[in-house]
């Protein structure tokens, strides 16, 4: 292909205008986006890694890229691109683009051409550069790390020339052809208060002053009840100009001139992408939460001259990640050095070194301290375990605003470096209902309102365990929420869980909280499981601790310090009925909880409170009638000289049918890989039957199904 053409700007692929290749999925896929985002400047093989492999990098991912580099060559050969090549330089790879050969360096060319004309004269290059984007960015580049670093970027340039072309459109009087892409805009990005403003302006402008009135109060409402905050001075401005019935004179001025910064400066060591967060999926509730956060990190610096600090705590599974995500994603217009998160723990629980999460955090802002308050960028250390890595990545990064997720209280935190605390609990009763709904759809759970409820109490108000439920009954639309919640109420441990995703377990998200604990503290959890008592008062666990009840105040104080209780002094410490049902399914069946220790609560014991596996089994094929249980089969996954089986598909299933999920009745010590992440909400009181009825120990264990 002479003259070909790398589109980015839709699924990846290759051109010479007749012709079009777009390319599998893989690896090298993933290498050829990341270079071509980074076109003409040299990207470090760390960076490249990063976006081929994702955060966790295999030990052989160096000469594995070169083999990705090879592959793309033989790609250019056999597809004829003579243009273009990928150039092995000092300090990482390089390939060349232009204009011709690149589009999205063809959508910047002339967005700087239509910069630099009259507003009549700039509209035909405006309108070519938005004409060159696609359906689907990227979507058959599967790189986790792109998608959540890159194409955030792309899609707000995107964006950025969306509201130019309307500035100038109202700016020249074409309020019908604004109103047009303003529709579409405002109801594909609610939270865009730009195009909501342009829109107002443009129903005024057209002398529809009731429905820009209307849309303004619409919006208005809109910030109020899902966010707490109110419209900005300038729509607040506008809507006063309406109601008096004012000219408003020429048209707004424009957005900023669309100039993106060089490759050089994007990439370098891969840093200076500018990243931002995406909207969380199916985000519901945290009102009050929301509005504190924003305010707190729209304010600025302290007076003091300190920067902002927030720390969001919480049990698993409460919403800690998501909520952190959501704030940053409505306050990004107020970090224009960007918004990068990092995870301050690995897969196995235990805390990454200060340096390490300094050196990342380098890499993708380019500097730890911001040059002026053009560069201010928001950072999220995700289920930090380690005060002092805390302290220490706090102390490098001053300049920047910080939110802090965490399972431990961290309160040293609040007394050497001023975090103000915001702890997670269940969700309310409304707000359970309204992620239903969210996921759902609001006419299935108005058709059901009180079967509705039920799936909300059955999975205790927990945001992992809603969004489960959900996910579970979108993907079957025949089953009625009433039936759902039946079903899911008999073994909820067991059932809140979706096949061939790991993460998306109730069971393996409290199975790795615990294994966290030392192995003390996880064996006076699970004993803790066996009180009745729906709080847990010191005096009543020092029957099942065999230790005074002050020593048992402290076990209690370490496991609320550690998310796995709420409340306490003066009152009880009190469980939530999920994870209340996990200890008490993990119990020891033969005797005492075993010595409780002094070692810390998040502290580096992994193992589980018992040998044995006496969580909830999953169900399957032996609980159907009339059939009888096959004899035991020995787990093969860990002997020598025997493989892996091979996957196995998804099965469907329903109510009253067998379901599988990983995790439910295999040992405590897991082997699977990645850490449950925190769910896109937060928790439920239990109903007493979750309580009261006890399931049935565990069978022997199947050889694990890979997915």
């Amino acid at each position: 292909m002479s003259g070909v053409r790398f589109q980015l700007l839709g699924p990846l692929s290759i051109t010479d205008g007749g012709e079009t290749v777009v390319l599998h999925p893989s690896k090298p896929a993933n290498l050829l986006a990341a270079l071509l985002l980074n076109a003409n400047a040299i990207v470090s093989v760390e960076y490249l890694q990063r976006m081929v492999w994702g955060d966790e990098q295999p030990a052989t991912a160096r000469a594995a890229l070169q083999t990705c580099v090879l592959r793309l060559r033989r790609l250019f050969v056999k597809h004829e691109v003579v243009d273009a090549s990928i150039e092995a330089v000092p300090g990482g790879y390089r390939i060349t683009a232009d204009a011709r050969s690149l589009d999205l360096m063809d959508f910047r060319d002339r967005l700087r051409e239509a910069a630099g004309r009259a507003p009549g004269a700039a509209l035909t290059p405006l309108q070519g550069a938005l004409g060159l984007w696609q359906t689907g960015v990227l979507a058959n580049v599967r790189s986790d790390v792109l998608h959540r670093d890159e194409v955030p970027r792309l899609l707000e340039e995107r964006l950025r020339a969306v509201e130019l072309l309307c500035d100038l459109r109202l700016e020249l009087g074409q309020c019908g052809p604004a109103l047009e892409e303003l529709w579409g805009a405002t109801r594909a990005h609610p939270d865009h208060g730009r195009f909501r403003e342009q829109l107002i302006e443009a129903l005024y402008r057209s002398g529809r002053q009731a429905e820009a009135l209307a849309e303004y109060r619409r919006f208005k409402a809109y910030l109020a009840e899902g966010l707490g905050v109110g419209p900005s001075a300038a729509l607040r401005q506008l809507e006063l100009s309406i109601l008096r019935g004012e000219d408003l004179g020429p048209a707004s001025e424009s957005a900023p001139p669309l100039t993106p910064a060089p490759a050089e400066q994007r990439a370098g060591a891969g840093a200076g992408a500018r990243p931002t967060l995406p909207a969380v999926p199916w985000f519901t509730g945290r009102a009050d939460a929301v509005a504190a956060l924003l305010r707190r990190l729209t304010a600025g610096p302290e007076a003091t001259g300190a920067p902002v600090a927030e720390l969001v705590c919480g049990g698993p599974g409460i919403g800690k990640t998501a909520l952190a995500r959501q704030v940053a994603h409505l306050a990004r217009d107020h970090f224009p050095g960007g918004q990068v998160l990092v995870r301050m723990a690995r897969a196995d629980g235990t805390p990454r070194g200060a340096a390490e999460v300094t050196d990342e955090l380098a890499e993708r802002l380019g500097a730890l301290t911001p040059a002026g308050p053009g560069e201010r960028a928001l950072l999220l250390l995700d289920d930090a375990v380690d005060p002092a890595g805390v302290r220490d990545v706090l102390s490098a990064v001053t300049g920047h605003a910080t939110v802090i997720t965490s399972r431990l209280g961290l309160a040293g935190l609040v007394a050497t470096h001023g975090v103000r605390v915001h702890r997670l609990g269940a969700l309310s009763a409304e707000e359970a209902t309204g992620l239903l709904a969210a996921v759902l759809g609001a006419e299935r759970v108005a058709a059901e309102p009180g079967a509705a409820e039920e799936v909300a109490e059955v999975c205790g108000h927990h945001p992992l365990a809603l969004v489960i439920a959900a996910a579970r009954l979108e993907t079957r639309p025949g089953l009625g929420l009433g039936d759902c919640a039946r079903w899911l109420a008999e073994e909820p441990l067991a059932r809140l869980s979706l096949a061939g995703d790991p993460r998306m377990s109730v069971v393996a998200l409290l199975d790795a909280a615990v294994d966290r604990l030392t192995p003390e503290l996880a064996a006076a959890y699970a004993a803790l499981g066996t009180l009745d008592a729906p709080g847990w008062e010191p005096a009543d666990c020092a029957v099942v601790l065999e230790r005074s009840p002050a020593e048992c105040e402290a076990v209690l104080e370490r496991l609320a310090d550690a998310g796995l209780v709420e409340d306490g002094p003066p009152g009880p410490y009190r469980p939530h009925p999920l994870l209340r049902l996990h200890a008490r399914h993990i119990a020891p069946r033969d005797g005492g909880p075993g010595p409780v220790g002094a070692g810390r609560s998040g502290g580096a014991g992994r193992s589980g409170p018992s040998g044995r596996s006496d969580r909830p089994r999953q169900p399957d094929q032996r609980d159907q009638p009339g059939r009888a249980d096959p004899p035991p089969q020995p787990d093969q996954r860990n002997q020598p000289g025997q493989p892996d089986p091979p996957p196995q598909p998804d099965q469907p299933t329903h109510v009253g049918e067998p379901v599988r999920a990983s995790h439910a009745s295999e040992p405590r010590r897991s082997t699977e890989p990645s850490r449950p992440t925190e769910p896109s909400q937060p928790a439920v009181p239990s109903r007493p039957s979750e309580q009261s009825q006890p399931l049935r120990p565990s069978q022997p264990s199947q050889p694990r199904q890979r997915v």
